[in-house]
């Protein structure tokens, strides 16, 4: 291990890019590192067999930090809370955080399961999404041009470490999506077969919406099938990222009985 080294102006020139990374919502694309703050995020990279390039600790957390943290990164650098609280996004500023570098930009992946983001908005949405993908089983994730900033920082603490086991990529035309070599299945909350009773495609990749529009209607005549849920309780709508967790488990479900 090496040792670490110690920050104690505001005004550092590392300082001052954590803090775009941590506040500034395409800073990544530009650096092409994003920051990880909590011992939660940290530890989901180190899980994930990924080194970090650098770790930064808070004074006081440096003197009793776990050794996996400690061991985790060849560049250490320690700085008082009160600086890490001018870096931090969170109402309380964490003791550790990991600066990682992006893997390299790489297409789609031909054949795999997926699950297809068409601009969608909210962090927290994208976020929830990308947990449930990466807990079904689908590997890889694609955003059309107009959805949130997959490396945000809001999507990043959203998606709780699942990034770091899912193939994402970003900036997608619908066009691109002929190279899937899948078929497209669409959500819909006012169409379509009943997700209880349909025969889901696998491998397939489901498409999301937009929030407020639903799938493009581009988008949607690609689709080899619409899915709805039913809703028994009667509500107009589900909110897109409990839609995706339902239909996304019921998928897995369904590629694992016809796998046997």
């Amino acid at each position: 291990m090496n040792a670490p080294t110690s920050i104690t102006s505001r005004d550092n020139p590392l300082l001052k890019r954590l803090r775009l990374l941590a506040h500034d919502t395409t800073a990544y694309r530009k650096q092409g590192q994003v920051w990880l703050e909590g011992d939660h995020l940290c530890r989901a990279l180190l899980a994930r067999k990924q080194r970090p390039d650098m770790a930064v600790f808070t004074d006081a957390y440096w003197l009793q930090a776990p050794h996996d943290l400690r061991d985790a990164a060849d560049k250490i650098v320690t700085i008082p809370h009160a600086l890490m609280a001018g870096i931090s996004a969170l109402e309380s500023a964490a003791g550790v955080g990991f600066v990682w570098n992006l893997p390299a930009g790489a297409g789609l992946l031909p054949g795999e399961p997926a699950v297809v983001l068409d601009r969608l908005q909210d962090a927290g949405n994208v976020g929830s999404i990308l947990r449930s993908a990466a807990a079904f089983g689908f590997k890889q994730v694609l955003a059309l041009k107009g959805t949130a900033a997959l490396w945000s920082p809001k999507v990043v603490r959203a998606g709780m470490g699942a990034h770091f086991a899912l193939h994402l990529v970003e900036g997608l035309a619908v066009d691109d999506l002929s190279a899937l070599a899948v078929p497209l299945v669409c959500t819909s909350s006012h169409q379509g077969d009943w997700l209880h009773q349909a025969r889901l495609p696998s491998p397939c990749a489901w498409v999301l919406g937009h929030e407020g529009q639903g799938v493009s209607a581009e988008l949607a005549a690609l689709a080899s099938q619409s899915v709805r849920i039913a809703q028994p309780g009667g509500e107009e709508s589900l909110n897109v990222a409990a839609a995706a967790a339902i239909c996304l488990h019921a998928s897995a479900v369904a590629g694992e009985g016809a796998a046997r």
